[in-house]
């Protein structure tokens, strides 16, 4: 690795952790240049905590959601650059995208395989676009929620048109009153815009990611120089922070700290128990 390399690399993992340029040098060079692992390194030394931050974001684009009748669709697509993300070509490629994703219910392969207004195939228009603005453009996921099981609600972070932002959540709930607790969905959405959480209940969160942050924080804890006996409770005790900080109706709830999620669907609840059924989170580039 060059020392410019290093040198970038050294930035953008002190930006992911908050650690200090010699300690991210030595994790670098511990890891051969790997920041996931470097951030692991950190995070075992105890040095690093775990942040909104290491969620690294390393692609540009758009996300957008499309409704009807209430059923609802959401797509992302990337480019390399944020500048191409508000070119005008770009943004009223994905605006028609999005329209079609919706028809396409969600499905990447019939989206590439429909037609659009100027009679080509989405997939040959991607690549036609490819070729005028000089980027790489990608439809990268897309989801979609029928209304059969209950209502959709959804929310755009900044918005920088109706329907199109960098951050865009859609929750379904089941037990909605229509014309008295709809606002209830909405600011669930907004809670789920803002929160992140990973799944519904504890019990769902996906067990590789469980085990890994368990094995981060018993090897923090060891690192910190606790006694054996110490590490088993302490460690529990975290991992048991960390379910209910990430499973939604565990979560504190964004407008008013002292309740929880559930606390929330409880109040709200009227005719009918409300239940969350279903909900996502699209953030422009994350993960990759």
């Amino acid at each position: 690795m060059s020392n410019k390399d290093l040198l970038d690399n050294i930035k953008k993992l002190r930006e992911l952790t908050g650690v200090g340029f010699k300690d991210c040098k030595a994790a670098l060079d511990e890891t051969k240049g790997d920041l996931d692992k470097s951030v692991e390194f950190l995070r075992k030394k105890g040095i690093a905590k775990a942040s909104k931050k290491m969620s690294r974001t390393a692609s540009e684009g758009l996300v957008l959601v499309s409704e009807s009748e209430g059923k609802v669709s959401i797509i992302e697509v990337n480019s390399e650059t944020d500048f191409v993300a508000k070119n005008a070509d770009f943004i009223s490629f994905c605006k028609e995208l999005s329209e079609l994703n919706l028809k396409s219910q969600g499905d990447i392969e019939i989206l590439n395989n429909s037609k659009m207004k100027n009679g080509s195939l989405v997939k040959d228009n991607i690549v036609n676009l490819i070729a005028k603005i000089g980027e790489k453009i990608t439809i990268r996921r897309s989801d979609f929620f029928d209304n059969s099981k209950g209502s959709n609600f959804f929310y755009v972070h900044s918005a920088i048109e109706k329907n199109i932002g960098k951050i865009v959540s859609i929750v379904q709930l089941h037990g909605i009153s229509e014309g008295k607790n709809e606002e209830i969905g909405n600011k669930i959405a907004m809670h789920i815009a803002a929160s992140n959480p990973l799944a519904i209940n504890k019990d769902q969160i996906d067990k590789k990611i469980v085990d890994k942050e368990l094995e981060i924080i018993k090897a923090e804890v060891e690192n910190s120089g606790k006694p054996k006996e110490m590490v088993e409770k302490i460690s529990k005790g975290k991992i048991s922070k960390f379910l209910n900080d990430n499973s939604l109706l565990n979560q504190l709830w964004i407008m008013d700290p002292k309740k929880k999620v559930s606390d929330i669907l409880k109040e709200n609840s009227l005719d009918k128990e409300l239940k969350v059924i279903n909900f996502v989170k699209y953030k422009v580039g994350e993960g990759i």
